[in-house]
Protein backbone atom coordinates (compact mmCIF):
# COMPACT_ATOMS: atom_id res chain seq x y z
CA UNK A 1 0.00 0.00 0.00
CA UNK A 2 1.45 3.06 -1.08
CA UNK A 3 4.36 1.82 -1.92
CA UNK A 4 5.23 1.65 2.04
CA UNK A 5 7.94 -1.62 3.50
CA UNK A 6 5.79 -4.45 3.93
CA UNK A 7 6.74 -5.56 7.45
CA UNK A 8 5.44 -9.17 9.19
CA UNK A 9 4.70 -8.06 12.51
CA UNK A 10 2.92 -4.78 14.05
CA UNK A 11 5.93 -4.35 16.52
CA UNK A 12 7.06 -0.51 16.54
CA UNK A 13 4.17 0.07 14.56
CA UNK A 14 1.74 3.46 15.29
CA UNK A 15 -0.47 2.41 12.26
CA UNK A 16 -0.34 -0.58 9.23
CA UNK A 17 -2.57 -0.95 6.46
CA UNK A 18 -4.08 -4.52 6.43
CA UNK A 19 -5.74 -6.71 4.03
CA UNK A 20 -8.48 -9.27 4.22
CA UNK A 21 -9.53 -10.51 1.03
CA UNK A 22 -13.34 -12.09 2.41
CA UNK A 23 -16.16 -11.85 0.32
CA UNK A 24 -17.54 -15.60 1.11
CA UNK A 25 -20.40 -13.16 3.27
CA UNK A 26 -21.82 -11.05 -0.10
CA UNK A 27 -24.85 -11.44 -0.87
CA UNK A 28 -25.10 -10.00 -4.58
CA UNK A 29 -22.46 -9.41 -6.72
CA UNK A 30 -18.82 -10.98 -5.40
CA UNK A 31 -15.55 -9.88 -5.93
CA UNK A 32 -14.45 -7.99 -3.05
CA UNK A 33 -11.83 -10.60 -2.18
CA UNK A 34 -9.84 -9.05 -4.96
CA UNK A 35 -10.14 -5.51 -3.25
CA UNK A 36 -7.23 -5.39 -1.37
CA UNK A 37 -4.92 -6.06 -4.36
CA UNK A 38 -6.47 -3.58 -6.26
CA UNK A 39 -6.70 -0.88 -3.44
CA UNK A 40 -2.89 -0.82 -3.67
CA UNK A 41 -2.67 -0.87 -7.04
CA UNK A 42 -4.51 2.19 -7.55
CA UNK A 43 -2.37 3.84 -4.21
CA UNK A 44 0.89 4.04 -6.22
CA UNK A 45 0.46 7.40 -6.94
CA UNK A 46 -0.16 8.65 -3.74
CA UNK A 47 2.07 11.35 -2.31
CA UNK A 48 3.37 11.34 1.90
CA UNK A 49 1.38 15.05 2.87
CA UNK A 50 -2.13 16.23 2.74
CA UNK A 51 -2.23 19.75 1.43
CA UNK A 52 -5.73 20.38 1.34
CA UNK A 53 -5.63 19.60 5.64
CA UNK A 54 -1.76 19.74 6.66
CA UNK A 55 -1.48 16.77 7.73
CA UNK A 56 2.05 15.04 7.61
CA UNK A 57 1.01 11.20 8.33
CA UNK A 58 4.57 9.95 7.66
CA UNK A 59 6.42 12.39 9.33
CA UNK A 60 4.62 11.55 12.46
CA UNK A 61 4.20 7.68 12.49
CA UNK A 62 5.50 4.51 11.92
CA UNK A 63 3.72 2.98 8.93
CA UNK A 64 3.90 -0.43 6.88
CA UNK A 65 1.65 -2.88 5.30
CA UNK A 66 1.07 -5.86 7.03
CA UNK A 67 -0.05 -7.53 4.06
CA UNK A 68 -3.49 -10.11 3.81
CA UNK A 69 -5.08 -11.97 7.06
CA UNK A 70 -5.18 -15.66 6.25
CA UNK A 71 -8.18 -16.25 5.89
CA UNK A 72 -10.67 -19.58 5.13
CA UNK A 73 -12.56 -18.87 2.07
CA UNK A 74 -14.34 -21.98 2.66
CA UNK A 75 -15.57 -21.38 6.09
CA UNK A 76 -16.92 -17.98 7.21
CA UNK A 77 -17.28 -18.49 10.78
CA UNK A 78 -13.20 -19.60 10.84
CA UNK A 79 -12.42 -16.85 8.58
CA UNK A 80 -13.92 -14.20 11.62
CA UNK A 81 -12.06 -16.58 14.11
CA UNK A 82 -8.79 -16.11 12.12
CA UNK A 83 -9.59 -12.47 11.55
CA UNK A 84 -9.97 -11.36 15.67
CA UNK A 85 -7.05 -13.07 15.98
CA UNK A 86 -4.50 -11.19 13.87
CA UNK A 87 -6.09 -7.83 14.82
CA UNK A 88 -5.76 -8.78 18.54
CA UNK A 89 -1.89 -9.33 18.15
CA UNK A 90 -2.30 -5.89 15.71
CA UNK A 91 -4.29 -3.74 18.72
CA UNK A 92 -1.87 -5.35 21.38
CA UNK A 93 0.74 -4.24 20.15
CA UNK A 94 -0.37 -0.87 20.01
CA UNK A 95 -0.78 -0.36 16.31
CA UNK A 96 -3.53 1.32 14.85
CA UNK A 97 -5.21 -0.68 11.68
CA UNK A 98 -5.86 0.55 8.47
CA UNK A 99 -8.27 -2.32 7.04
CA UNK A 100 -8.25 -3.23 2.72
CA UNK A 101 -11.42 -5.17 2.74
CA UNK A 102 -13.10 -7.89 2.13
CA UNK A 103 -16.67 -7.63 2.38
CA UNK A 104 -18.70 -6.16 5.73
CA UNK A 105 -18.31 -8.86 7.70
CA UNK A 106 -14.93 -8.17 8.21
CA UNK A 107 -15.86 -5.34 10.41
CA UNK A 108 -17.60 -7.93 13.03
CA UNK A 109 -14.38 -9.60 13.82
CA UNK A 110 -12.02 -6.55 13.83
CA UNK A 111 -14.40 -4.77 16.28
CA UNK A 112 -14.21 -7.95 18.64
CA UNK A 113 -10.68 -7.65 19.00
CA UNK A 114 -10.94 -3.67 19.48
CA UNK A 115 -13.64 -4.11 22.01
CA UNK A 116 -10.99 -6.19 23.48
CA UNK A 117 -8.59 -3.72 24.36
CA UNK A 118 -10.57 -0.76 24.17
CA UNK A 119 -14.33 -1.67 25.79
CA UNK A 120 -17.38 -0.73 23.92
CA UNK A 121 -16.47 1.94 21.23
CA UNK A 122 -18.11 4.34 19.16
CA UNK A 123 -18.67 4.33 15.37
CA UNK A 124 -18.97 5.86 12.24
CA UNK A 125 -20.45 4.08 9.38
CA UNK A 126 -20.51 5.30 6.26
CA UNK A 127 -22.85 2.87 4.29
CA UNK A 128 -25.91 2.62 1.87
CA UNK A 129 -27.00 -0.27 4.21
CA UNK A 130 -28.42 -0.53 7.82
CA UNK A 131 -25.61 -3.74 8.72
CA UNK A 132 -27.98 -4.76 11.25
CA UNK A 133 -30.21 -7.39 9.54
CA UNK A 134 -30.62 -10.62 12.23
CA UNK A 135 -30.42 -13.15 9.42
CA UNK A 136 -30.66 -13.90 5.70
CA UNK A 137 -30.92 -17.39 4.54
CA UNK A 138 -31.21 -18.56 8.22
CA UNK A 139 -27.57 -17.28 8.27
CA UNK A 140 -26.86 -14.72 11.66
CA UNK A 141 -23.24 -14.33 9.34
CA UNK A 142 -22.88 -12.25 6.30
CA UNK A 143 -21.93 -8.67 5.35
CA UNK A 144 -26.23 -7.56 6.14
CA UNK A 145 -25.55 -8.52 10.09
CA UNK A 146 -22.31 -7.66 11.38
CA UNK A 147 -23.80 -4.31 13.50
CA UNK A 148 -25.99 -6.34 15.27
CA UNK A 149 -23.58 -9.49 16.49
CA UNK A 150 -21.72 -6.16 17.52
CA UNK A 151 -24.58 -4.99 19.44
CA UNK A 152 -25.30 -8.49 20.76
CA UNK A 153 -22.04 -8.86 22.69
CA UNK A 154 -22.10 -5.12 23.73
CA UNK A 155 -18.85 -3.90 21.10
CA UNK A 156 -20.38 -0.97 20.47
CA UNK A 157 -21.07 2.38 22.67
CA UNK A 158 -24.08 2.81 20.94
CA UNK A 159 -24.98 6.01 22.06
CA UNK A 160 -22.12 6.69 19.67
CA UNK A 161 -22.91 5.22 16.71
CA UNK A 162 -23.75 7.40 13.90
CA UNK A 163 -24.38 5.81 10.31
CA UNK A 164 -24.22 8.25 7.19
CA UNK A 165 -26.10 7.89 3.72
CA UNK A 166 -28.29 4.98 4.19
CA UNK A 167 -30.57 4.59 1.28
CA UNK A 168 -32.50 2.31 -1.25
CA UNK A 169 -35.05 -0.39 -1.19
CA UNK A 170 -35.56 -3.05 1.54
CA UNK A 171 -37.84 -6.13 1.71
CA UNK A 172 -38.38 -4.65 5.66
CA UNK A 173 -38.06 -1.65 7.39
CA UNK A 174 -36.85 -3.58 10.72
CA UNK A 175 -33.28 -2.86 10.47
CA UNK A 176 -34.19 0.96 10.30
CA UNK A 177 -36.29 0.42 13.31
CA UNK A 178 -33.70 -1.46 15.26
CA UNK A 179 -30.62 0.69 14.38
CA UNK A 180 -33.09 3.77 15.62
CA UNK A 181 -33.89 1.33 19.12
CA UNK A 182 -30.55 0.89 19.86
CA UNK A 183 -29.79 4.48 19.88
CA UNK A 184 -28.04 4.88 16.76
CA UNK A 185 -28.08 8.24 14.84
CA UNK A 186 -29.39 7.31 11.34
CA UNK A 187 -28.45 9.96 8.57
CA UNK A 188 -30.19 8.86 5.38
CA UNK A 189 -28.74 9.89 1.92
CA UNK A 190 -31.19 12.42 1.30
CA UNK A 191 -30.36 14.13 4.39
CA UNK A 192 -27.23 15.15 2.86
CA UNK A 193 -28.09 15.33 -1.15
CA UNK A 194 -26.95 18.99 -2.19
CA UNK A 195 -25.62 20.32 1.03
CA UNK A 196 -21.76 20.13 3.03
CA UNK A 197 -21.26 17.59 5.64
CA UNK A 198 -19.25 19.82 7.80
CA UNK A 199 -21.94 20.83 10.17
CA UNK A 200 -23.39 16.87 10.40
CA UNK A 201 -19.09 16.39 11.26
CA UNK A 202 -19.52 18.88 13.97
CA UNK A 203 -22.36 17.57 15.47
CA UNK A 204 -20.41 14.48 15.33
CA UNK A 205 -17.39 14.83 16.57
CA UNK A 206 -19.16 16.28 19.84
CA UNK A 207 -21.89 12.96 20.32
CA UNK A 208 -17.77 10.76 20.12
CA UNK A 209 -15.95 12.97 22.45
CA UNK A 210 -12.64 12.08 23.27
CA UNK A 211 -13.67 8.42 23.57
CA UNK A 212 -12.17 5.43 21.66
CA UNK A 213 -14.33 5.13 17.80
CA UNK A 214 -13.64 3.40 14.92
CA UNK A 215 -14.53 4.06 11.17
CA UNK A 216 -15.62 1.77 9.39
CA UNK A 217 -16.28 2.64 5.45
CA UNK A 218 -18.23 0.77 2.77
CA UNK A 219 -17.58 1.96 -0.74
CA UNK A 220 -21.50 1.68 -1.67
CA UNK A 221 -22.22 4.61 0.47
CA UNK A 222 -20.66 6.83 -2.40
CA UNK A 223 -23.12 6.75 -5.74
CA UNK A 224 -22.59 4.15 -7.87
CA UNK A 225 -21.85 6.98 -10.59
CA UNK A 226 -18.56 7.40 -8.39
CA UNK A 227 -17.94 3.99 -7.11
CA UNK A 228 -19.44 1.45 -9.61
CA UNK A 229 -17.54 -1.46 -8.27
CA UNK A 230 -18.93 -2.77 -5.54
CA UNK A 231 -21.48 -5.64 -4.47
CA UNK A 232 -24.81 -4.03 -3.59
CA UNK A 233 -24.79 -0.46 -5.53
CA UNK A 234 -27.80 2.06 -4.47
CA UNK A 235 -28.82 4.89 -6.27
CA UNK A 236 -28.59 8.47 -4.97
CA UNK A 237 -25.19 8.05 -2.40
CA UNK A 238 -23.22 10.24 -1.47
CA UNK A 239 -20.40 12.55 -3.40
CA UNK A 240 -16.45 11.91 -3.00
CA UNK A 241 -16.54 15.94 -1.65
CA UNK A 242 -18.99 14.71 1.13
CA UNK A 243 -16.81 11.37 1.76
CA UNK A 244 -13.54 13.81 2.12
CA UNK A 245 -15.71 15.66 4.48
CA UNK A 246 -16.92 12.69 6.35
CA UNK A 247 -13.52 11.44 6.90
CA UNK A 248 -11.66 15.36 7.94
CA UNK A 249 -14.63 15.83 9.94
CA UNK A 250 -12.88 13.30 12.15
CA UNK A 251 -9.54 14.85 13.06
CA UNK A 252 -9.51 15.52 17.04
CA UNK A 253 -11.10 12.39 17.42
CA UNK A 254 -9.84 9.26 19.24
CA UNK A 255 -9.81 7.21 15.95
CA UNK A 256 -8.36 3.39 16.91
CA UNK A 257 -9.25 2.02 13.89
CA UNK A 258 -10.31 2.32 10.33
CA UNK A 259 -11.94 0.00 7.09
CA UNK A 260 -12.73 0.31 3.52
CA UNK A 261 -14.90 -2.44 2.61
CA UNK A 262 -16.93 -3.47 -0.58
CA UNK A 263 -14.54 -2.48 -3.28
CA UNK A 264 -15.01 -5.51 -6.16
CA UNK A 265 -12.72 -4.72 -8.91
CA UNK A 266 -14.45 -7.36 -11.21
CA UNK A 267 -17.17 -4.27 -11.76
CA UNK A 268 -14.91 -1.88 -11.63
CA UNK A 269 -13.16 -2.06 -15.15
CA UNK A 270 -11.20 1.33 -15.11
CA UNK A 271 -10.20 1.15 -11.34
CA UNK A 272 -12.06 4.47 -10.47
CA UNK A 273 -13.83 2.41 -7.13
CA UNK A 274 -10.19 1.59 -6.22
CA UNK A 275 -8.68 4.50 -6.86
CA UNK A 276 -11.36 6.59 -4.69
CA UNK A 277 -11.13 3.20 -1.86
CA UNK A 278 -7.26 4.55 -1.95
CA UNK A 279 -7.21 7.95 -1.20
CA UNK A 280 -10.22 7.50 1.33
CA UNK A 281 -8.11 5.17 3.55
CA UNK A 282 -4.91 7.73 2.77
CA UNK A 283 -7.12 10.07 4.49
CA UNK A 284 -8.12 7.97 7.38
CA UNK A 285 -4.77 7.91 8.64
CA UNK A 286 -4.05 11.69 8.13
CA UNK A 287 -6.79 11.72 10.82
CA UNK A 288 -5.30 9.63 13.32
CA UNK A 289 -4.06 10.96 16.62
CA UNK A 290 -0.71 11.44 16.63
CA UNK A 291 -0.35 12.81 13.22
CA UNK A 292 0.86 16.72 13.12
CA UNK A 293 -1.02 19.36 11.04
CA UNK A 294 0.91 22.40 9.91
Amino acid sequence: MMRLPVQASPEGLDAAFVGVPLDTGTSNRPGARFGPRRIREESVMLRTINPSTGALPFQSLMVADLGDVNVNLYNLQDSCRLIQEAYQKIVAAGCVPLTLGGDHTITYPILQAMAKKHGPVGLLHVDAHMDTADKALGEKLYHGTPFRRCVEEKLLDCKRVVQIGIRGSSTTVEPYRYSRNQGFRVVLAEDCWMKSLVPLMAEVRQQMGGKPMYISFDIDGLDPAYAPGTGTPEIAGLTPSQALEIIRGCQGLNVVGCDLVEVSPPYDPFGNTALLAANLLFEMLCVLPKVRVV
